[in-house]
């Protein structure tokens, strides 16, 4: 099960002149579906998801967001922020002459695809993998902020690409593929491509361009306005990384919020219960 051939699409830029990405179209003129990866993968997290969509008659789109897979890496962390990566799904969807759209997103894609639901109102619905409301996220309380460790440790610009690489990647295979079945192909995945000159930098430079260090003792809730399209949250009941009370109080910045948990299910919910996801995307979408 594969993707489309990607093609090239460059998009103008708000933080510097043009972003080129690279971008999987399964074409039609079905309703278009975007689907948003995060950290550190590519458009190919989501290859089951997208046949099946594709085959429901939907037009999907799946880009290598910027800093990953085969698009640009610009070098600066002011290049990777909200507001840029926003502009780079609007662009491609121009670019492809799509107006109003569906939206997924998995991790970082799913942080973008709230900013995206909430700035713009060419968003028709939205999916969000593992990641909750930010407003949910930010006051999620000490055991969230107790697993999002490494977005403090990531901000130290040359630590971060100093630790993860050595002894043939054995912080990245013992903290973040420890859940994997052997043989899986996502782990291999992601040590290639963040074995390329300057990736695993531009793909560190999300959080530094996004995170702000003063959220970890953020207690307020605050106050943006309420999303008015569906939204479907998806939460793995094993996730390491993320509660399940950031996920289900996404509901308080919802006016239509369905939560599902999936039982036994880790991080990588696309790629670990693909099924599943599958299963409630096309339901979702419908």
């Amino acid at each position: 099960m594969a993707l489309p051939a990607p093609q090239r699409i460059t998009v103008p830029g708000t933080t510097r002149p043009e972003t080129t990405l690279s971008v999987h179209d399964t074409g039609g003129t079905g309703p278009a579906v975007v689907l948003l990866h995060g950290w550190p993968d590519r458009a190919t997290l989501w290859p089951h998801q997208a046949a099946a969509l594709a085959a429901a008659g939907h037009r999907v789109v799946v880009p290598d967001l910027r800093g990953f897979g085969e698009s640009d890496r610009p070098e600066e962390p002011e290049h990777y922020r909200m507001r840029a990566l926003r502009a780079d799904v609007l662009g491609v969807a121009d670019a492809l002459g799509i107006d109003r759209f569906a939206l997924a997103g998995h991790d970082w894609g799913s942080a973008l695809g709230w900013s995206l639901t909430l700035a713009s109102d060419r968003v028709t619905r939205y999916a969000a993998f593992s990641v909750g409301h930010p407003a949910a996220f930010a006051t999620a309380g000490f055991t969230q902020k107790a697993k999002s460790w490494y977005m403090l440790w990531f901000q130290f610009p040359g630590v971060a690409e100093q630790v993860v690489p050595a002894h043939d990647w054995q912080f990245m295979r013992a903290w973040l593929h420890a859940s994997f079945p052997e043989g899986h192909p996502l782990p291999a995945q992601h040590i290639a491509d963040l074995s390329r000159p300057g990736a695993l930098t531009a793909s560190l430079n999300w959080y530094r361009a996004n995170v702000d260090p003063a959220s970890f003792v953020a207690t307020e809730i605050p106050q943006v306005p309420a999303i008015r399209v569906p939204v479907l949250g998806v939460w793995g009941d094993a996730d390491g990384a993320l509660t399940e009370g950031q996920m289900r109080r996404s509901s308080e910045f919802a006016e239509d919020f369905r939560f599902v948990a999936v039982p036994g299910c880790g991080h990588w919910i696309p790629q670990e219960a693909p099924e599943r996801a599958t299963e409630l995307l096309v339901d979702f979408l419908g």
